[in-house]
């Protein structure tokens, strides 16, 4: 039960699959290697750890729909109740899932550490951007409340150390780290919409905004939109970065903070 009295259930089911909405206690021990089963199951080296790939790699190709107990007992070439001996369900799963793929943006270069806080920024946000690129089941998932293991929390104090030459508070540490993940989620969720609204209607974005082509034009014309109407050509074009022009606009408004809270230590000091 929630807070404003609905069931897990129904929250999931209306937000998209949450996370930590399983058996909490379960998914902690086993995303801290406490209460893995050794499974006497008849598939011979069954495991957690392949259970988790498996069910990752059919989200990667097919969504996170397509991932259940059945399905992954066919994958893996063993019956479903060998898998519970593993993993109580699909939630706890969930959790499993999203604490390994936490971790793929900080493990690709562990031994290159980022040169200042500025290169930190930008290795998180490229980083994060490819991971829901590789993952875009990430995007349909209620994070709210996850549930915290091992690969979420390396990721997390990876991007912590490469963050303190900025001489922040903690708390607006953390803010930092808020802001650039939102920023690649709003972009990368723009992305992935475009991409299945293509696939779901078949009409490809020239198409679909070429049907749309002389209403636009006649409205331009007309005088009711003059700014838009004034608007060079290009302003809606394709080429334009709008991942770098943010990513660097972010970083330097971080600057500038970082600026003021050094020129404030320093006047403090005399």
């Amino acid at each position: 039960m929630t807070n404003d009295g609905t069931t897990a259930g129904a929250a999931s089911k209306a937000d998209g699959p949450a996370t930590g909405s399983g058996d909490i206690a379960r998914s902690l021990e086993l995303l801290w290697g406490t209460g893995e089963r050794s499974g006497r199951g008849p598939k011979p080296g069954l495991s957690l750890d392949r259970i988790v790939t498996a069910a990752v790699a059919v989200a990667d190709a097919e969504g996170l729909a397509a991932v259940s107990m059945r399905r992954l007992s066919t994958e893996l070439g063993t019956g479903t109740m060998s898998l519970y001996r593993y993993v109580p369900g699909k939630a706890e799963l969930l959790d499993l899932m999203l604490d390994r793929v936490q971790g793929e943006p900080f493990a690709a270069r562990p031994d290159e550490p980022p040169a200042d806080w500025r290169g930190a920024i930008d290795r998180m946000a490229r980083g994060h951007l490819e991971n829901l690129r590789r993952h875009p089941w990430l995007l349909k998932i209620n994070q709210a409340r996850t549930v915290l293991g091992p690969s979420a929390l390396r990721g997390l104090e990876l991007a912590l150390t490469g963050l303190r030459g900025m001489g922040l508070r903690d708390p607006e540490l953390i803010g930092v780290i808020i802001a650039v993940n939102s920023f690649v989620e709003g972009l990368a969720r723009t992305r992935a919409d475009a991409a299945e609204a293509v696939a779901q209607t078949g009409l490809s974005d020239d198409a679909f905004w070429d049907n749309q082509r002389p209403y636009l034009e006649r409205a331009m014309l007309s005088g009711a939109y003059p700014v838009m109407a004034g608007m060079a050509e290009d302003t809606f074009s394709s080429d334009f970065d709008q991942f770098e022009f943010g990513l660097q606009r972010l970083i330097a408004g971080f600057d500038a903070l970082v600026r003021e809270r050094a020129a404030e230590g320093a006047a403090s000091r005399t």
